[in-house]
């Protein structure tokens, strides 16, 4: 069964850092691509980050271009999101997606349970 778990939100001022990790279990890890969603207080979901298989290869939403920085550790089955320079509208449920390919291709269905990230002063 995939598990996806995922951890490190929190309550933070305008322009402070959060690191969020995601532990992915059931499934190999290393051989898909991963994704960060985002759902903000009644709005849909919005895609935030991906990262191919490897690392080798990132994309952005230009919405948090230059402030966050996703990566993953296949050694320990865990995908990261650092958010820099947070800003009172990235206030939202963050999830991880696993990707059913090694590239990224837009199916975000299968996401764990996420963690909540409020932006705050």
């Amino acid at each position: 069964e995939v598990q996806l778990v995922e951890s490190g939100g929190g309550l933070v001022q305008p322009g402070g850092s959060l690191r969020l990790s995601c532990v992915a279990s059931g499934f190999t890890f290393s051989s898909y691509a991963m994704s960060w969603v985002r759902q903000a207080p009644g709005k849909g979901l919005e895609w935030v980050s991906s990262i191919n298989t490897g690392g080798g290869f990132t994309r952005y939403a230009n919405s948090v271009k230059g402030r966050f920085t996703i990566s993953r550790d296949d050694a320990k089955n865990t995908l990261y999101l650092q958010l820099n320079s947070l800003k009172t509208e990235d206030t939202a449920m963050y999830y991880c997606a696993k990707d059913p390919r090694a590239y990224y291709s837009g199916d975000l269905t299968l996401r764990g349970q996420g963690t909540r990230v409020t932006v705050s002063s």
